[in-house]
């Protein structure tokens, strides 16, 4: 009879503990390599805390907003023949053509339109990495319901794409509506261009090259519109110095830098070309159109960045219309804030918006 004893036993289980015990280790090493070598991990984690914000705040906007004609997925990079008018809350029911699947945008006017309104273009955020034109809808509808055709613009998102790919994309867009104004009820010639976040960075960056034909040459693009259509822009909580933007700590802080790694490329951001063509604080001139601009007291971006740009537009002698508050300001108003419709401070930022967009388009009101 023979006998085995315990420390053999327990060899085979040693073994297999060591082998899982180093499968993790090589595991946790491959993770923390890949944070490390490449924008793509961290940027997917940025791309999901965001559009879980967004699609909370969208589902939240359609309470109580009021109803809108809409000609929704409408390709502004190539013809698109299945695009077709439907009521806002009817889905769609094509599949997208194959030209650019990101090219797209909806238009949104009050019912029974037939005329021509003065019109806001909108950029939507989402860090340059997430986020989607149909994202705030509610807020279009809103905006639409006081008297304007709202147009909603979608564009490529990092990392799968990188700087200068939206910008290319907006003067696009830009272009295509010009040249179908008439049927999408748009007055080309009284144009509100503005964003959120990096869509106002985004809006930024396009009216600073409208206005500047230097800065265009620099972005290697040809307007698609002429300064005298631009009547105004809408800047909500915007970047507008990228290199200032490296030096946020903390979990905020390693998001920025992985947004903007992937977005411009370079893990050393702040000293790119790209974040040097992004940051329109050095590049806009006094003929920039008039300029509303708000960030929330709680949001790091409006002492670093909003502020910041409307101090230097002011001093270049362009017409600029803010919406701040006092560091003390209660309740803290933070990122994005313009879309939280239940809070006092957002709706107000929103009759700011509108009567702003009204004085500079000239626009009477609601159409009748």
């Amino acid at each position: 009879m023979t006998t085995t004893s315990a420390p053999t036993r327990d060899r085979p289980r040693r073994h297999v503990l060591r082998w899982v015990l180093i499968s993790i280790v090589v595991v946790l090493a491959i993770v923390v390599a890949s944070f490390a070598l490449t924008p793509t991990p961290g940027a997917l984690v940025v791309r999901t805390v965001f559009e879980r914000t967004a699609r909370d705040l969208t589902a939240k906007l359609e309470v109580g907003a009021p109803t809108t004609d809409l000609v929704a997925d409408v390709s502004y990079r190539g013809e698109d023949p299945r695009r077709f008018a439907r009521p806002v809350d009817d889905p769609p029911r094509f599949a997208r053509p194959v030209d650019d699947p990101d090219a797209y945008l909806d238009v949104y006017t009050p019912p029974g339109t037939t005329t021509a309104l003065p019109t806001i273009v909108w950029t939507h955020g989402g860090a340059w990495l997430s986020g989607d034109r149909t994202n705030y809808a509610g807020y279009y509808r809103r905006l639409a319901a006081a008297g304007f055709t709202v147009v909603s613009i979608g564009y490529s998102l990092a990392p799968e794409h990188r700087y200068p790919t939206p910008v290319h994309q907006l003067n696009d867009a830009h272009a295509y509506l010009a040249e179908h104004a008439e049927e999408l009820h748009i007055d080309p010639d009284r144009l509100v261009l503005a964003g959120d976040s990096a869509g106002a960075q985004l809006s930024a960056q396009l009216a600073a090259a409208i206005t500047d034909p230097d800065y265009a040459a620099v972005l290697g693009i040809t307007p698609a519109l002429a300064p005298e259509q631009i009547r105004g822009v809408v800047l909500n909580c915007g970047i507008y110095d990228v290199p200032a933007m490296g030096g946020s700590g903390g979990l905020i802080g390693w998001g920025v830098k992985q947004a903007l790694w992937a977005y411009t490329g370079s893990r050393n951001f702040a000293s790119s070309e790209a974040a040097a063509q992004m940051s329109t604080l050095r590049w806009v001139t006094a003929e920039f159109p008039a300029t509303y601009i708000t960030g929330g007291n709680g949001d790091p971006l409006t002492n670093t960045q909003s502020k910041p740009l409307a101090a230097k537009l002011t001093d270049l002698g362009a017409a600029v219309d803010t919406l701040f508050y006092p560091d003390d300001h209660t309740p803290e108003l933070g990122h994005e804030y313009q879309f939280d419709l239940s809070l006092e401070d957002a709706r107000i930022a929103l009759d700011r918006t509108i009567e702003f967009a009204r004085k500079v388009t000239g626009a009477d009101g609601p159409a009748a």
